[in-house]
């Protein structure tokens, strides 16, 4: 039998070369960066077995490749122009 998860347990967890926190609680489960305060990574039980997770995770996948590209992408030269004369309002 199994003992009943009713408060939080830690672990550190090495992911590469980085040390990391995992944090399980009634909850949920959440991986913070060591010495970090907020979580780069934090899942609800709800979440994971409702397919909520796996959503949000694809979608912030495609947002930080689409923010990425956008940061690579070279500006636009804006075309030579000369400035405008302010219109005069009717009054």
């Amino acid at each position: 039998m199994a003992t009943a998860l009713d408060k939080e347990l830690r672990r550190t967890v090495m992911v590469g070369d980085e040390p990391y926190t995992v944090a399980i609680d009634p909850e949920g489960l959440r991986l913070t960066g060591k010495g970090k305060r907020k979580p780069e990574v934090a899942l609800r039980w709800r979440d994971l077995l409702s397919g909520e997770a796996a959503l949000a995770v694809a979608l912030n996948a495609s947002l930080s490749k689409e923010s990425s590209a956008v940061r690579e992408a070279p500006a636009e030269q804006p075309a030579d122009r000369t400035p405008r004369k302010p219109r005069k309002r009717a009054g």
